[in-house]
């Protein structure tokens, strides 16, 4: 897939699925080596597709922000949470019912192109409630939403993230606002995007993936989605999961591979190595002395250190909060 040198992993992939912000951009900002990377799969005639959480933006919008970039691709290679979320709500509620959207305009074009009778007013009796990002949601967004659920009107999230990257530094994400309602409501909605599977199904149905690998930043929905929906996933550092949360995470949140920037997705990915008191990687390695994590060659803070103390970690009989990992591996 990505060339005879990195046919021994990359090649057993046909399709690039991956996040939007922390992998392509964050806010109004390519992230290094995304554009460049993304391209030479296009170039290849790679299909590429972008997942995203973000509910609050057309398709189109978004395609429109990637070509500003220099990644062109069609708005359907876009699969967001708000068809997802629409979808499922679908099957709760009567078709053309009323439907009372918390969100973007992205997330109210979904619904009425779905059919349903959009309303801004528990007044109005709405049968479903769907939960979107958007930064104009107001605190009264969030009391007629809460005073539908309570009425009994059905409850969907197109997602839950806590955070979201920006270009000042990490915003409250959607979860914040899902928390808020579901605070005064008692009870929980059902959830679309990442890290539920359904939005990853619906990116490989797209697309016809046999063999899809997913490309995130973050541990709680990027891996933990993909993972959950069967399909190989890469961690890049270029957002918000730090070096602390891949050493300590749990196994099933546990990525298939770590890069530290997309470009690492062009050339050879390097396994770590067994050696006799821990594993080495890029130069680097680390052992496991006791119950202490330590590096014995390279730089701490190199990719191949990472790889390598993640490999000591994850194949340990001692649970992480047991082991004295070296600061330098996750300062």
């Amino acid at each position: 897939m990505f060339g005879k040198k990195s046919a021994s992993v990359w090649g057993k992939y046909d399709t690039v699925l991956c996040d939007l912000d922390g992998v392509i951009y964050e806010g109004t900002d390519a992230i290094v080596d995304s554009v460049a990377t993304i391209n030479a799969f296009i170039s290849k005639g790679i299909p590429v597709g972008y997942v995203t959480n973000n509910s609050s933006r057309k398709p189109e919008t978004i395609a429109d922000q990637l070509a500003g970039f220099g990644i062109h691709t069609a708005p359907e290679n876009v699969i967001g949470s708000a068809k997802t979320g629409v979808d499922i709500l679908a099957t709760l509620i009567p078709a053309g019912a009323k439907v009372l959207v918390v969100g973007g305009e992205g997330l109210r074009s979904r619904v009425i192109e779905a059919g349903f009778e959009l309303v801004k007013s528990s007044d109005e009796k709405p049968a479903g409630v769907i939960q979107g990002f958007d930064p104009s949601v107001a605190w009264n967004d969030l009391a007629e939403a809460s005073y539908s659920i309570a009425n009994g009107a059905k409850w969907v999230a197109t997602n839950q993230d806590w955070t979201i990257p920006r270009e000042k530094g990490i915003a409250p994400g959607n979860g914040t606002l899902v928390s808020a309602v579901h605070t005064a409501v008692g009870q929980l909605p059902i959830v679309a995007g990442k890290p539920e599977p359904a939005i990853f199904k619906t990116a490989v149905e797209h697309f016809g993936a046999e063999r899809a690998m997913f490309v995130g930043d973050r541990i709680d929905t990027d891996i933990r989605g993909a993972n959950r929906a069967g399909i190989s996933s890469v961690l890049v550092m270029t957002g918000i999961s730090t070096r602390k949360e891949v050493l300590g995470v749990k196994a099933e949140d546990r990525p298939t591979y770590i890069i530290e920037t997309m470009a690492e997705l062009l050339s050879d990915y390097d396994q770590p190595k067994k050696t006799k008191h821990g594993y080495s990687c890029k130069g680097a390695e680390v052992e496991l002395l006791g119950n202490k994590v330590m590096v014995t060659q390279g730089d701490p803070k190199s990719i191949g250190a990472l790889r390598a103390a993640c490999a000591v970690i994850y194949n340990s009989e001692t649970p992480i909060y047991a082991l004295d990992v070296e600061p330098a591996l996750y300062e």
